[in-house]
């Protein structure tokens, strides 16, 4: 398969606090150059934007790169927003606390920033910004991992988000936890694999339920899952890709080792 399969796939959130195998929390003076470097690797087009705290932008003197930043409610939206004289914002993704902020979004957020709102577990409250979403040119965000065990949502209620979410046909992006591409245990940490969660979209495309859903997040035979990729094609790829857009690792070399060793992507030669 082509790098291009999985353009855009990998966020870097390298100054994100680490996960279980330490990876994440660098230094902004490490991140950056490394950023830059992924930018020009043979793997570039998996690589997407740097992601960045709203309350550090004061950190950023440059607008060399292309960044996603994070932030919480309207004050710190309105934060992200100002940065976006001074720094290249690409999207924002914002926690909503209760407040509606599609408002705002739609009064000050430009046609060519990318909003993103981060679904809250609850199933009500899932459904709701997920109804609010549908129809307009915002996405999800969907947490899917992080430090402690309870961070981890279960198969069945990520299988349950992932089938509210294309039902609704809003395109989504995770975060945290998708370090590797298939399912597997780290510690005491169940955790989610991206190809999983791809190949999870697609059975959600195809009206499986929530069972069937979860049993593809389940799976853990990555050979497998890499065999039920490529037997997607291009179009049935584009489908997936046009829902589920990307995900936020502090790891981009885990990911890209990860579809190499399945023979999902190839190096360049001379690369």
């Amino acid at each position: 398969m082509r790098v291009e399969t999985f353009a855009g796939l990998l966020d870097d959130a390298a100054v994100f606090p680490p996960g279980p195998a330490g990876q994440g929390g660098a230094p902004l003076t490490a991140a950056l150059p490394a950023h830059r470097r992924y930018r020009t690797a043979w793997y570039s087009p998996l690589v997407g934007p740097f992601v960045f705290p709203a309350a550090r932008l004061s950190e950023l003197h440059e607008d060399t790169v292309e960044v996603s930043v994070t932030c919480s409610g309207s004050g710190g939206l309105r934060t992200a927003l100002a940065a976006l004289k001074r720094v290249t914002v690409v999207a924002v993704e914002v926690v909503t606390d209760g407040e509606d902020l599609i408002p705002l979004l739609d009064a000050e957020l430009p046609p060519d920033v990318t909003g993103y709102l981060e679904v809250p577990r609850n199933p009500a409250q899932r459904d709701a910004i997920l109804d609010a979403l549908a129809g307009t040119r915002y996405r999800a965000k969907f947490r899917t991992g992080g430090v402690v065990p309870e961070a981890h949502p279960a198969e069945a209620e990520l299988a349950a988000s992932i089938r509210a979410a294309v039902s609704r046909g809003v395109p989504f992006k995770c975060t945290a936890g998708l370090h590797h591409a298939v399912r597997h245990t780290d510690g005491d940490l169940e955790q989610h694999g991206f190809l999983n969660v791809l190949l999870a979209t697609h059975a959600a495309l195809t009206c499986a339920n929530v069972a069937e859903v979860a049993a593809v997040l389940a799976e853990r035979d990555g050979d497998k899952l890499a065999g039920e990729v490529r037997g997607l094609g291009a179009d049935g790829i584009a489908r997936v890709r046009g829902l589920f857009l990307s995900f936020g690792t502090c790891s981009v070399s885990d990911p890209i080792d990860d579809l190499v060793a399945l023979g999902l992507i190839a190096p360049r030669a001379g690369a």
